[in-house]
């Protein structure tokens, strides 16, 4: 993996204190020996809000979120890692069905365990979110990109979730919806911050607003998931779907994926100029690296690259 490089002067000399105070978030790691530059380098990104328990304060009048702390022998997170041709491709499966998928204390830490085993993995390439539930979905903060197949229903904390994967496919029969003012809270996982991102503020506050639950081609139709597919037989057409976008993602250089990752979700938090610093240092990281090499060699001898993500 290649090490961390400088930026190019001119690049990073255009950086205002404005914005370089909002790229500090831009030191998130991305794997082991591999950083944004020194000079655009800060505070680590915290972990997701969704994943964070919430108690009553003390001695305060403001009640907080709360998960369920029930413990239960059976494997809630089935975490399976594909082999052959998806070799690759990691599938967390949620797999709560007596709690329909609620995101317990109990999934929270398996969920987290499994995040940062998966974040300093080199051979993971793509991650699917599913439930293995029918009929019901309940992502993470994770370096490589991240899919949500939504099978069934994705109401509150379960739509949350799928807002925090880079892709999110649906069957036309799934419902989503952050329900939550229906029950006189808001949406506590991310969902005020995620969901304007992914569709626009004004359609978002409509939905939070109303509460209102829609449907594969619905949240196709505003923007909300990328793919919606007629469901199948086996209640599986989402995860398909969304296994065949990883297997198209398998090929590529998995440094160059994670760095293009950061650079999208950095850049879009920042103006265009600062964007275009962000890209130029990401950018600057790919240079140094053997799947570079490997990329030009193999495009020069006309045959599949072979990259180790070095």
């Amino acid at each position: 993996m290649a090490a961390a490089v400088a930026a190019a002067p001119g690049a990073l000399g255009s950086l205002h204190a404005g914005g370089a105070r909002l790229v500090a978030a831009c030191s998130a790691r991305l794997c082991p020996g591999l950083r944004l530059p020194r000079s655009l380098a800060g505070r680590r990104v915290g972990p997701a809000i969704w994943a964070q328990g919430w108690v009553p304060a003390a001695g305060g009048p403001a009640p907080k979120r709360g998960y369920s702390s029930e413990m239960k022998t059976e494997d809630e997170l089935r975490v399976r890692h594909l082999e052959e041709e998806n070799r690759g491709i990691v599938v967390l499966g949620i797999n709560r069905a007596y709690g329909k998928n609620a995101l317990s204390k109990n999934l929270i830490k398996m969920l987290s365990k499994a995040v940062d085993a998966l974040k300093s993995d080199k051979k993971v390439r793509t991650i699917i979110i599913r439930s293995e539930v029918p009929g019901i979905f309940c992502a993470a903060n994770l370096p490589v990109p991240t899919i949500a197949a939504i099978d069934g229903l994705a109401l509150g904390g379960g739509l949350e979730l799928a807002l925090a994967c880079d892709i999110r496919v649906a069957a036309s029969s799934a419902k989503m919806g952050l329900v939550e003012t229906k029950l006189a809270i808001i949406p506590g996982g991310g969902g005020t911050q995620r969901l304007p991102r992914a569709i626009g503020m004004s359609l978002a506050k409509e939905l939070i607003f109303s509460a209102r639950v829609l449907d594969g081609q619905e949240a196709k139709a505003v923007g909300l998931i990328s793919h919606v597919l007629e469901q199948n037989q086996e209640g599986d057409a989402a995860y398909r779907k969304a296994l065949d976008l990883a297997r198209e993602f398998l090929p590529q250089g998995p440094v160059a994926m994670r760095v293009a990752k950061l650079a999208i979700n950095q850049g879009m938090e920042v103006d265009l100029v600062t964007g275009l610093a962000i890209e130029e240092a990401c950018y600057a990281q790919t240079i140094p690296t053997k799947d570079r090499l490997e990329g030009l060699l193999a495009f020069k001898e006309k045959r599949p690259p072979r990259y180790k993500g070095e």
